[in-house]
C-alpha cells in the first residue's frame, strides 16, 4: 500500500517549503479559508513530504515550488497555485480563470517570487510547527 492509499492522505495535499515565510503564509491562509478541512499539508522537507515526492517522482531537494498534489497527479509551479484556488472558497477559485495565460509566462512571474522569496520574506531555521488546532491536517 502506497502512502498515498493511508486514509490521511486522502483529499488534495499541499507540499510547501517549510522555512519559507512566505510558505507559511500561504498554509496558513489557506487553512483558514479551508474551513472543511479538505486539504491536508505537509513540508516538503518532512520525511512525509520527501516521501510524497520519491512516489511522485519529484526531485527531493529543490524547494523552489510548492506542490499540489490531487488525485494523484502532481502540479507546481503557477499551475497549482492555480489549481489551489478552486478547493478555497468564492471568490478565489475565480483565479483559475488565468489558466488562460500560457504558461511560460505565469511560470516566469512564479520564479522570479520563487528566487527571491527568502530575501523578499524571509526564512526560518526549521520547519513551522502547527498549532494544536491543525496539526490534524499535517502529515507525517
Amino acid at each position: 500500500m502506497s502512502q498515498q492509499d493511508h486514509p490521511a492522505y486522502k483529499g488534495p495535499i499541499v507540499l510547501v517549503d517549510g522555512v519559507c515565510h512566505l510558505c507559511q503564509g500561504l498554509t496558513k491562509f489557506l487553512i483558514k479559508r479551508d474551513r472543511a478541512g479538505r486539504l491536508r499539508f505537509a513540508s516538503l522537507q518532512s520525511d512525509a513530504g520527501q516521501r510524497l515526492l520519491a512516489e511522485g517522482g519529484m526531485p527531493l531537494h529543490s524547494y523552489n515550488t510548492f506542490v499540489l498534489i490531487e488525485d494523484g497527479h502532481y502540479y507546481t509551479r503557477s499551475k497549482a497555485a492555480l489549481k489551489l484556488a478552486r478547493w478555497l472558497p468564492f471568490p478565489w477559485p475565480l483565479w483559475y480563470g488565468l489558466i488562460v495565460i500560457p504558461s511560460f509566462i505565469r511560470d516566469a512571474v512564479y520564479d522570479i517570487v520563487a528566487r527571491n522569496r527568502y530575501r523578499w520574506f524571509g526564512k526560518d531555521n526549521a520547519c513551522m510547527i502547527p498549532t494544536k488546532e491543525i496539526r490534524e491536517r499535517f502529515l507525517e
